[in-house]
């Protein structure tokens, strides 16, 4: 165990090695470009799958084989 001014050592080392794994803020127009982007690739994977539900669907729907 550390003791003494070992251990305000390592507290100072681990504060330095957060700040500096710290992400740079995004500006609120990047931000929104993001949400809109992340937004528009949900709304195409939603699509596909509704596309490939009603594909089964249609193709009876059924996976079991007849005997």
């Amino acid at each position: 165990m550390t003791r003494g001014n070992q251990r305000e050592q390592d507290r100072l080392k681990a504060q330095k090695k957060l700040a500096g794994q710290a992400k740079p803020k995004e500006s609120a127009s990047s931000l929104a470009k993001r949400k809109e982007a992340d937004a528009d690739a949900l709304r195409a994977k939603q699509k596909k799958a509704e596309e490939a539900r009603a594909a089964a669907a249609a193709g009876g729907g059924g996976t079991s084989a007849k005997k």
